[in-house]
């Protein structure tokens, strides 16, 4: 038995953050019922057009889920959606704000009649404040959460390159949700639970933050390199290719000029002796590191950096992370059907034993919405 088989999910989402959260249950069993307008369905479904003409963030965050069309502005539309809450385990729900309880579903009125029932609502800002009625899309989140201002090089301050707002948000609205029905199976008791992508995002940004908070400095940008640790990112090398490399401790800085660069004196340097003289005096040391590697390939530079058992690797672009051949040799691939024919997905990254994760189809606008409307004893949803 799959861990979440039995429990119902209503999903009133959009975009990515909920859907993202509810895949999660959708893969661990639940069944997920995504709830969409006649006619539109998710936005997300239009993104683009890059997955054999579907939607590359669709079909990531909606696999293994039914569809429904239904016009939640429309009496029919309504009742549908109260049926379908009356037997259900969770309400999750990314409309804008307050419009859930413009249609007459207030959280708290629906535990009341199922207190049972857990309802997720997942905002940008929140429920109250200042920016509650904001807007909020992932990079403007990004940017109030300061993650833009330590991300890119010290010229150019830069966004994620993935929706990274929303991935947290929809992590802790997975996580939150099953807490909750942990917590339901000691009460009896379902609870109204509120993320919001400010916060989520924010609760990433520890480090940062608190370096600025307390150290007087913001950290500065650094590219793909460490702001604090050195030697900690990419090294050119002779053919043109570059490796990532990280440091930990004196032990492999010692080891690193040893047995990699080939130079054992330069781990006495008083300019490089320490952690804090090697970031303060970088550009020196990176000019010394990328001329050690100026006759050896990034292959060679790798069979160096493994013997010497020091962290490292490849600047892969999202092909050689497709064909990767750890995911090959753990078979962390399968295939998925799509209204439009298989294609690959990642297996999710928690392996549990005896558990095989859903990978059913995703599903096209409203594929199941008269198998749904039977079983709540309704034919037809005006549109």
């Amino acid at each position: 038995m799959l861990p979440l088989e039995g429990v119902t999910v209503i999903a009133l989402e959009q975009a990515i953050a909920v859907p993202f959260a509810t895949r999660q249950l959708a893969d661990m069993g639940a069944r997920v019922i995504k709830v969409e307008r006649p006619g539109a369905g998710d936005f997300a479904r239009n993104y683009d057009t890059t997955v054999k003409g579907m939607s590359s963030h669709f079909v990531w965050c909606n696999r293994s889920k039914e569809s429904i069309e239904l016009d939640l502005k429309s009496e029919q539309g309504k009742e549908a959606l109260s049926r379908l809450l009356e037997k259900a385990d969770v309400l999750v729900q990314n409309l804008a704000p307050g419009a859930l309880e413009r249609m007459g579903f207030d959280p708290q009125e629906l535990t009341q009649k199922n207190q049972e029932l857990i309802v997720c609502s997942l905002s940008g800002y929140g429920n109250n404040g200042p920016y509650e009625e904001k807007k909020a899309y992932d990079l403007l989140v990004q940017c109030e959460a300061g993650l833009v201002s330590v991300t890119g090089s010290e010229e150019t301050p830069s966004k994620a390159g993935i929706s990274i707002a929303d991935i947290a948000a929809g992590m802790y609205a997975y996580t939150g949700i099953l807490t909750a029905l942990l917590n339901r199976t000691k009460t009896g008791e379902g609870t109204i639970i509120e993320v919001s992508m400010l916060e989520a995002l924010g609760e990433w940004m520890g480090y940062p933050a608190y370096y600025a908070a307390y150290g007087g400095t913001e950290p500065k940008r650094t590219g793909a390199s460490h702001s604090t640790i050195y030697p900690y990112g990419p090294f050119k090398c002779g053919d043109n290719k570059t490796v990532f490399i990280g440091l930990q401790n004196e032990r492999e800085w010692k080891d690193f000029c040893e047995r990699v660069l080939k130079n054992p004196e330069l781990a006495e340097d008083a300019k490089f002796e320490n952690n804090s003289q090697r970031s303060a005096n970088r550009t020196e040391l990176k000019a010394l590191i990328e001329d050690s590697f100026k006759d050896l390939s990034s292959d060679d530079v790798i069979e160096r950096v493994e013997d010497a058992k020091i962290a490292n690797a490849r600047l892969n672009n999202m092909k050689n992370f497709f064909d990767h051949p750890q995911l090959s040799a753990r078979n962390r691939w399968q295939e998925v059907q799509t209204p439009e024919g298989a294609i690959n997905a990642l297996i999710p990254p928690v392996t549990m034993k005896g558990v095989e994760s859903v990978m059913k189809p995703v599903p096209a606008l409203g594929e199941h919405t008269d198998d749904i409307l039977d079983e709540i004893g309704m034919r037809k949803v005006n549109k």
